[in-house]
């Protein structure tokens, strides 16, 4: 029997990451270590990449066929959730964890809890914040890295 996956719930930033530069460790992470980890994230990303596809691909230098493509490689391993079949009082609490930092993590913030999870994000401001608050659910890329290394 295969171990336990650690369960990671990608937020926004770090999927970006990847689309933008597909050779990071970020994008290797998301594309060949699924048999390590199990990422999840919530319906609401897929909406944030469509909307800020245009942004991505000016900076990027993408055709939009390379934008899908790349799009699709680095998504291809998540498995999405519709954040609202969580459980009201658990959106709640991340809601209200959240309500001077920023709101729009809330759905991140509530699948970590539900899935008992670590949630995978670059955000030093939102990272930091929540530290303060002594929320321990958070993994850094270079935290994964040590646990691929070993």
């Amino acid at each position: 029997m295969p171990p336990d996956l650690l369960k990671l719930v990608v937020d926004t930033n770090i999927v970006f990451s990847a689309i933008l530069n597909i050779d990071s460790r970020i994008a290797r992470i998301l594309l060949y270590y699924n048999n390590e980890f199990e990422f999840h994230s919530c319906d609401f990303l897929k909406l944030e990449i469509m909307q800020h596809k245009n942004r991505i691909m000016k900076i990027a230098g993408y055709s939009a066929d390379e934008f899908y493509e790349l799009e699709y490689l680095v998504t291809k391993n998540i498995r999405f959730m519709n954040h609202l079949l969580i459980e009201e009082t658990i959106i709640a609490k991340a809601e209200t964890r959240l309500s001077n930092i920023d709101i729009d993590d809330a759905p991140f913030i509530a699948m970590t809890d539900y899935l008992k999870a670590k949630l995978w994000t670059g955000d030093k401001k939102l990272q930091n914040a929540l530290n303060k608050q002594g929320y321990r659910h958070i993994i850094t890329t270079n935290q994964l890295l040590e646990k691929i290394k070993r």
